[in-house]
């Protein structure tokens, strides 16, 4: 029971930070598209993904992964909504939501499917000359079934998170 009222506090600590933004400075990338990839998908799948910023204050993304490996492999596929929280001229910090639809393979006629639901924190920064490139790391919560339910702490490394261009 603890263990669940720790998880629901959690969860409206994230999702109240995802309605509160203080006035933002950051690259203007309103209505430019983001390509590249993330490593969101807990099957291990790296995911193409792409990233819309609607409003100062409001980006979403989506993202989509397959490995057709026989031993490992499956396909990830889920949306993002992002929240910016504060912003510096070269640095954005966010909260996130992500809900995602995973396979994973485990032999040759032993699939299993499952879902994601992530609530993060980012940061996705860019270079002064390199403004076209945004580079992020995020951590967080992750509720996932592909076995069992399980709920885990997630947190991407540097460079290996994701990684956009903007067009």
């Amino acid at each position: 029971m603890k263990r669940i009222i720790k998880l629901l506090i959690t969860v409206t600590m994230l999702s109240a930070t995802m309605f509160y933004s203080s006035k933002t400075h950051a690259v203007e990338r309103i209505g430019r598209l983001g390509i590249g990839f993330n490593t969101q998908p807990i099957n291990d799948v790296t995911a193409m993904s792409f990233k819309v910023q609607k409003s100062k204050s409001f980006a979403f993304g989506g993202y989509f992964g397959i490995d057709t490996n026989e031993t490992g492999g499956g396909w990830a596929a889920g949306i993002k909504l992002y929240r910016n929280i504060f912003s510096e001229p070269l640095l954005t910090f966010y909260g996130s939501a992500a809900l995602g639809l995973l396979n994973q393979k485990l032999g040759p006629s032993n699939n299993k499917s499952g879902f994601q639901i992530d609530g993060t924190f980012g940061v996705e920064f860019s270079f002064e000359s390199l403004q076209s490139i945004g580079i992020g790391t995020e951590f967080g919560v992750s509720m996932n079934k592909i076995d069992d339910f399980n709920v885990s702490t997630v947190g991407s490394q540097f460079l290996v998170a994701l990684f956009h261009f903007y067009l």
